[in-house]
Formats: structure tokens, C-alpha cells, sequence
């Protein structure tokens, strides 16, 4: 988060907080592969801390695992150093990672903060969930010391805020030490902007894309939580569907075994793109007509990909298919605005391509409850609501710098 010019959830929230008279402060990791030192920028509103760290992103477990243990030192020796005049009111923070709970306990003890987590992913049992933790063994091991770090870091929020009414459900049920007040919905957020307006002969023509096809897209990580070889399964299943052509774009761990299908099994309705530049891909994505979404079968906890808003504001309907836990399909289906199925039913998944391709004045539908749905209920100014409303008079407007550890708020 170097530039909150830049669009996301976390850069547009934070924006929302700027927009509504705050100040804030940002402190955001610069990996090691950047070979930046760490360096603070200040804005006319907000300042940023970048802080070297280690690789945390497309790297090797091994490097993954310790950057992310190592983090909490950095950031802290960093406020320490280039915030020790401010006093913060608000300490904001996402995970993962959850290894933050000393940053936090620091800020609050010094300065009397407010803590507020937003939950975004649920770990180490989302790790478990796919086989990378195991319960016993040495796995197991590593499994309780982060299950003892992920209770630690629930201790010290003295707010959570959920994605979905799921998870909230799911954290309460699996972490009986949480006071249910302490709990709110705050979902992955967005500020809306128009659809950008492109010319799909042109993009089409650019990426070898049929421009005559109904266009499903998939934007985002190839890694283990997407259930790759179910992916696979499905566009095996869905090969001979002429009308339809699937648009793969992203990167990660299992990014290979798409080429490899690919390149020994030569589907003619799937163009697979490895990671755009944002500006590329949103242009690339306003050109096509539906959104997909998949996640591992094996998942207990209930995911909810942030993918989902570009989407929506794209005005696109959703076909996901993902492990019935997560109340993503549910939220897809009750707003009109998407199909689902489990992410093990590949003759589930070819007939709603049937069904979403019937017709396309249903797609046209669809796409509207889609972008009507986002803007009453994923905006970042709900979610900036759903915040200080929790909070209460300990933050007041005008009054807030925020520092994202990803976040902390102070006053000016």
C-alpha cells in the first residue's frame, strides 16, 4: 500500500477514513526482493511507512514462514522510530498475517489505542484445511505454536470485524472465549467507479480472444485455496461448449498445472494470461460477461474471495464453485446476482455454464443486481461505518491518523 491512488479494499478504505477528515499513518511492508530500505513518505493527509521485510509473497514456505515471524520486530522497531511523537487512538489491521499481536499490545499500551481487526482469511486452520498443517507431528507442532499466535491476536482486538455473517458465525463457534458484542460484519469493500468503457473488438483481438463468445473470466491467485485440478476438471468438462470462451489471468504456485493442461490437451475455449498490471487487467475484465470464482472443496472455514467486488462493480453476474461452507454462494444466489455449486461437481458446474448462457437478457439481469448489490452493501463507506460506529466516542471524526499493519489511526 504505497499509494492510495491505487484501488483496493484496503486503499480504498482507508481513503474513506482521509475522505471523512482523519489522518493516517500507513505502515506496509516492503519485501526483500525490492532491495528498498525502509523509508517514510508523507502526503498531504496520510503518510506511509514502507518497512523492509522479508519475502512474503510467491516465495517458498520455508522464506514465507519466517517473514512473517520476523514482521512483528520490523514494524515495531519501525513505529518506534518514526512515530514516537504520536499518539495513536486507533490501531487498524487485517489478517493474515496474525503475528501482529505485539505491535498492537505496544500501541495500546502506550498511547491507550482502540484495536480494530478485520478478518480476512482464517488461519492456521485454512492452512490445515488443505494439507500444509497436519494436527500431529512435526506439522503439528507448527500448527498449535500459530493456533497460540492466532488466539493471542484475537485477545488483544478489542474489535473484530468479520467479512460475512459466516464467518462471524464460524469465529465465535470455533473461539468460545470471544465475547459475541465484540463481533460485527465488515465486509470487503469497495468505492464504486463507473465500468470502464473499452473496445472489445480491440482488447479481444490483443489477447486472441473470440469477441463473438459469451466471455467467463477468472482474475486472481493460482494457488492451493483456488482447488486448481478442479479448475482443470471443469474446463476439461466444459470443452466442447462453442458459445462460451474461459479467460484465465493471475499467477501462483499452481499457475504450471494450467500451462501444462494447456499445452498437452489444447482446448479451443480457454486463453490462459499470466498476472496484468491492474490498469490492464480491470480493461481486460470490462470486457468480458460473467465472473468466476472457485475455492477448495476441503475448506472448513468460510472464505470469502475480495475478487468477488471487481466483479460486481463490473456489473457482471458470478459462477462460483466452492466448498459449502463458505455463504458466498448464498450471498450470490438470495441477491440475484450469480450461480453456484460445489467445487467437486463438475456436471454441476457445465450445466449453470448452460444455464447463465440461455439467455442473455438473464446475464443482462444478473450484471444489474450485481452492481445494485454492491453499492447497498460493499461499499467502503459502510464499512468505514461499521467501524466507528463500534468504536464509539473513542475515535472521533476529524481527530483520527490511522496506521494500517497494515493500519493505525492517530490525531493530528
Amino acid at each position: 500500500m504505497s499509494d492510495l491512488n491505487k484501488r483496493g479494499i484496503y486503499t480504498d478504505l482507508i481513503g474513506e477514513f482521509v475522505k471523512h477528515g482523519h489522518t493516517v499513518s500507513i505502515v506496509t511492508p516492503t519485501e526483500r526482493r525490492k532491495k528498498e530500505s525502509t523509508r517514510l513518505v508523507k502526503h498531504e493527509r496520510h503518510q506511509v511507512l514502507q518497512v523492509r521485510t522479508g519475502n512474503l509473497f510467491r516465495t517458498n514456505l520455508l522464506e514465507k514462514g519466517i517473514s512473517n515471524l520476523l514482521i512483528e520486530w520490523q514494524y515495531k522497531k519501525a513505529i518506534k522510530q518514526y512515530f514516537n511523537g504520536i499518539k495513536f487512538d486507533l490501531v487498524l489491521y487485517a489478517s493474515p498475517p496474525i503475528t501482529f499481536a505485539k505491535v498492537i499490545e505496544f500501541i495500546k499500551n502506550r498511547d491507550g489505542a482502540a484495536s480494530y481487526l478485520m478478518l480476512k482469511d482464517i488461519f492456521p486452520q485454512n492452512a490445515l484445511d488443505i494439507g500444509l498443517l497436519k494436527k500431529s507431528g512435526i506439522k503439528g507442532l507448527v500448527y498449535r505454536f500459530f493456533r497460540r499466535k492466532e488466539k493471542k491476536f484475537y485477545s488483544v482486538s478489542d474489535y473484530i470485524g468479520c467479512m460475512s455473517q459466516g464467518n462471524v458465525r464460524y469465529l465465535l463457534k470455533h473461539n468460545s472465549e470471544i465475547a459475541p458484542e465484540r463481533v460485527d460484519v465488515c465486509p470487503n469493500s469497495v468505492t464504486p467507479v463507473e465500468k470502464l468503457n473499452v473496445n472489445r473488438e480491440d482488447i479481444c483481438k490483443k489477447y486472441g480472444i473470440p469477441k463473438d463468445r459469451i466471455l467467463f473470466i477468472y482474475g486472481g491467485n493460482f494457488g492451493l485455496p483456488q482447488g486448481v485440478d478442479f479448475i482443470i476438471q471443469a474446463l476439461r468438462r466444459c470443452r466442447d461448449k462453442k458459445e462460451v470462451h474461459f479467460i484465465l489471468c493471475g499467477s501462483g504456485t499452481e499457475f504450471h498445472k494450467l500451462k501444462t493442461f494447456l499445452d498437452n490437451e489444447h482446448p479451443g475455449n480457454v486463453t490462459l494470461i499470466e498476472k496484468l498490471p491492474k490498469n490492464e487487467y480491470d480493461r481486460l475484465a470490462a470486457c468480458c460477461d460473467v465472473g468466476l470464482i472457485f475455492l477448495d472443496h476441503r475448506f472448513t472455514i468460510p472464505n470469502f474471495p475480495s475478487r468477488l467486488l471487481s466483479y460486481m462493480e463490473s456489473g457482471m453476474p458470478v459462477l462460483a464453485a466452492t466448498d459449502p461452507n463458505t455463504d458466498i454462494g448464498e450471498v450470490i444466489t438470495s441477491g440475484g446476482f450469480g450461480c453456484w455449486c460445489e467445487s467437486n461437481d463438475v456436471e454441476g458446474i457445465s450445466k449453470l455454464v448452460d444455464s447463465i448462457c440461455a439467455s442473455k437478457d438473464r446475464i443482462s439481469t444478473m450484471g444489474r443486481a450485481a452492481r445494485e448489490y454492491l453499492e447497498a452493501h460493499y461499499t467502503s463507506e459502510i464499512s468505514y461505518r461499521v467501524i466507528m460506529e463500534k468504536l464509539g466516542n473513542s475515535v472521533k471524526v476529524g481527530k483520527v491518523n490511522s496506521v494500517r499493519t497494515e493500519g493505525v489511526l492517530h490525531p493530528e
